[in-house]
């Protein structure tokens, strides 16, 4: 009886606590010049709700539960503002913002940004955010929530070499910044994640826009851009370990330490961190390792700010993948095409960055930015029975035999250097205008070459001689003019315009002669590209409660090295464009928040697979005319009750290329064919992807996290094949967290995330080929199995 009536006035103090509800209305200005701040962050932090004021810096929540709320309002320049308030009726509350000794800190980055106002579509993870669901894995896995994204792991765990598409859109379209600064490979266009493990633990927050989004430095955003803040000033001194163990062999360690702000002026932050895992693949071990430093100079109206990120990888090869032929096979799913003991990747990566900001008057922020990266390494293969041919090498005369082929064992290099500047200026000359002009100028210095270091018959080769190499330069500047403009108190227009220049050249060291790539065939080029970039957008806040917004936007982009090297002699592939339009709803209540979203992605010239196979082994894309994304994203959070939140999201999508044609080698006879398809869909694009999360807090401290990811049928080409695809998934992991205070350290944390709580078996990654002899048609698909049921622990210390 006593347990009944204890769930019983469980049950009427939750209804009492919901149905008790109040109004907070708010105003936020500066505190020195009583000018209103537009898009400050508003957060009722023990409800995880949040919004933006207006251009008139107003806010209102209605329907809070009456009782004891903690406010927590941000906004950049400003000093945070956080107060507990005791709400038994409705308040209105005016607050003052002090302009921050932080001040232009984050301006390197919010010229970038999307904000509400912008029209465009995005989600923001805060430090907190991240925290709460890092692991360890690489950023990548970190995203996976996130409407439109589906994310893959080579070693089948998350560690390692991984993968990120958004709306169907492969990394090389998803443009990504650190500071303001591209971190994309100017050549592939790429992102290895692997090349700066533990990223997230230096990171204060990321914001992902999809579509086009807004202006940013690098290659043009095609499907999405990423864009990440690393770690910004802490005022009170810290030192933390993070680390972790679990399944295949896996440890974490991650140490992290700060001066805080000294003296009101100096600030100094580092982390070291390792990361070792043998994989769920045989073989496809990790051994990673990173250092984050910055050090900070804040003055009364400025900051010199110096950044560096290093990482060192060494990795097995697990590209390969596995046939279709052992996907059933609960041994050969793990298994690895390679044997060799030191099959495996080597590269370190240094980035320098120089962030220099600062605010002469409160109406104008100014920033500038240099930057260099350094990476160099390569990866080691062993070859059986390779032609001494294809490596400039005269056969072998052994008496009377004659030798062409022999095992061997080779190096592929990559030396090459980054090196730039950013700024950008903002000037808000009324309260309803803000102005902003940014750019970038970039360099980048690229050596390819190979070695030979070892051979069963080493013909008239020497041990390191190279036996191919070529060079390339690239220069990518860019200029930009953004405005946000509020003719009306709940109407704002949104306008940015970019013009990019791009010149490539590739060739020998002196850039005037060829070159050869990987088979030896002459690589020569210079490439020159002007476009023009304009964005607009629209918002209306309808209500309190709800905002329409739409925007519109159009990008060019260059193709990548590959294209260039891998096309056919005489076929020079074109630049790509997007026609993107974005339409929405933003809803916000107490409990409730809902983001309707509608896009349209008109593709011209867009760069496909087509199939084709050129003379020296690589897969070619092509072209295609006309193609198109188009698609509805649904994000829905709900919070019945302070200590339970349910989020979703949906997206709904079509993506078709109007007509493609298939290139097909016949080895018998030895010719090219081409078959042509009409309104095929777009490889690697599902129809439908879905995620949810289920947050339960029962005491303060203790949190259990459950997320769900449904992934659609993806296509491996372009030619809508069922036997050439990847089938749906849906996939579970359950994760569960304690954080508490102990006389000796400020905060401890224990935890252990299990996932693929069902152990499904599901592959979201794979490749195809097919060729054919005489009339068959042979095809082969390759899939990257990813790991079953698996766990990893972990323990935090914070002093």
């Amino acid at each position: 009886m006593k347990t009944w009536i204890c769930w019983i006035g469980l049950c009427l103090g939750a209804w009492v606590n919901v149905c008790a509800q109040v109004t907070v209305t708010g105003y936020i200005t500066d505190k020195q010049t009583g000018q209103p701040i537009a898009e400050a962050r508003i957060q009722v932090t023990d409800l995880a709700l949040s919004q933006a004021s207006d251009a008139a810096g107003f806010f209102q929540w209605t329907r809070l539960p009456a009782g004891v709320h903690t406010l927590r309002i941000t906004a950049p320049g400003y000093n945070p503002w956080e107060q507990t308030l005791r709400l038994p009726s409705s308040a209105t509350l005016q607050i003052r913002l002090l302009e921050a000794v932080s001040l232009t800190e984050e301006v390197q980055i919010t010229a970038l940004r999307a904000t509400e106002q912008t029209g465009t579509t995005y989600n923001t993870l805060t430090a907190a955010d991240i925290r709460r669901i890092n692991y360890g894995q690489d950023l990548p896995l970190l995203l996976d929530q996130l409407p439109s994204t589906v994310v893959n792991s080579d070693a089948g765990a998350g560690i390692g070499y991984t993968g990120i598409r958004i709306r169907g859109s492969d990394p090389t379209r998803t443009n990504v910044t650190i500071n303001g600064i591209a971190l994309n490979d100017p050549e592939s266009h790429g992102v290895f994640w692997v090349n700066l493990p533990d990223l997230a633990s230096s990171v204060d927050n990321i914001q992902v826009q999809r579509g086009v989004g807004t202006s940013t430095n690098g290659p043009a955003a095609f499907g999405a851009s990423i864009n990440i803040q690393t770690q910004s000033l802490t005022y009170e001194p810290y030192a933390s370990y993070e680390g972790g163990a679990g399944a295949f062999n896996t440890w974490r360690h991650s140490l992290r330490a700060g001066t805080g702000l000294i003296n009101g002026r100096f600030a100094l932050d580092t982390r070291l961190s390792s990361i070792t895992s043998d994989g769920w693949v045989d073989r496809a071990f990790s051994d990673l390792k990173s250092l984050f430093a910055a050090a900070g100079w804040y003055g009364d109206r400025s900051v010199l700010k110096a950044v560096m990120l290093r990482g060192k990888e060494q990795t097995y090869q697990s590209w390969w993948g596995i046939p279709e032929a052992y996907l059933d096979d609960p041994v050969l799913r793990r298994s690895n095409y390679y044997t060799y003991e030191n099959e495996t990747d080597n590269y370190q990566q240094d980035h320098y960055q120089l962030l220099y900001s600062l605010a002469p008057t409160t109406a104008l922020s100014l920033n500038a930015a240099l930057h260099y990266t350094w990476g160099r390494g390569y990866y080691e293969q062993y070859r059986a029975g390779d032609d001494l041919a294809a490596y400039g090498l005269p056969p072998v005369i052994a008496g009377a035999d004659t030798i062409a082929t022999s095992d061997l064992i080779r190096r592929r290099w990559l030396n090459n250097h980054y090196y730039g500047f950013t700024f950008s200026a903002q000037y808000q000359p009324i309260s309803s205008l803000q102005l902003t002009l940014g750019g970038a100028g970039n360099q980048y210095d690229g050596e390819h070459f190979g070695e030979l270091i070892w051979a069963r018959f080493a013909s008239v080769s020497e041990i390191r001689e190279r036996y191919y190499e070529s060079f390339s330069q690239k220069q990518d500047a860019n200029v930009y003019l953004k405005a946000l403009w509020n003719p009306a108190a709940r109407v704002s227009v949104y306008g940015d315009f970019q013009v990019r220049h791009i010149g490539y050249q590739l060739g020998d060291s002196s850039l005037t002669a060829p070159g050869t790539d990987q088979g030896g065939a002459p690589v020569s080029g210079d490439f020159t590209y002007l476009f023009m970039n304009p964005k607009a957008g629209l918002t209306w806040q309808a209500s309190e409660k709800t905002q329409l917004y739409a925007s519109y936007s159009i990008a060019n982009r260059e193709p990548v090295r590959s294209d260039f090297i891998d096309a056919p002699q005489g076929r020079t592939p074109e630049h790509e464009t997007l026609y993107n339009a974005e339409a929405g709803l933003r809803y916000r209540s107490a409990h409730w928040q809902a983001t309707l979203n509608g896009y349209h992605m008109r593709y011209q010239n867009q760069l496909v697979l087509n199939g084709e196979i050129n003379d020296v082994g690589a897969s070619v894309r092509q072209n295609v005319p006309e193609s198109y994304r188009a698609g509805i994203e649904l994000e829905v959070g709900w919070q019945p009750l302070s200590a339970l939140t349910l989020t979703g999201n949906l997206t709904l999508s079509r993506n078709r290329i109007a007509v493609f044609e298939e290139y097909l080698y016949n080895y018998d006879p030895y010719e090219l064919e081409v078959i042509r398809y009409e309104n095929t869909v777009i490889a690697f694009s599902p129809a439908l992807t879905a995620g949810s999360v289920l947050t339960w807090e029962p005491v303060s401290g203790l949190r259990f996290t459950w997320t769900g990811k449904y992934v659609g049928r993806q296509y491996l080409d372009n030619t809508t094949n069922a036997s050439r695809s990847l089938d749906p998934f849906f996939v579970q992991h359950l994760q569960g967290d304690y954080t508490w205070r102990t006389p000796w350290a400020q905060e401890l944390t224990v935890g252990i995330r299990v996932n693929n709580l069902t152990d499904v078996a599901y592959e979201p990654n794979g490749y195809t080929f097919s060729y054919k002899i005489g009339p068959e048609r042979y095809t082969e698909n390759y899939y990257y199995p990813q790991a079953g049921l698996h766990a990893m622990g972990r323990i935090g210390i914070r002093f």
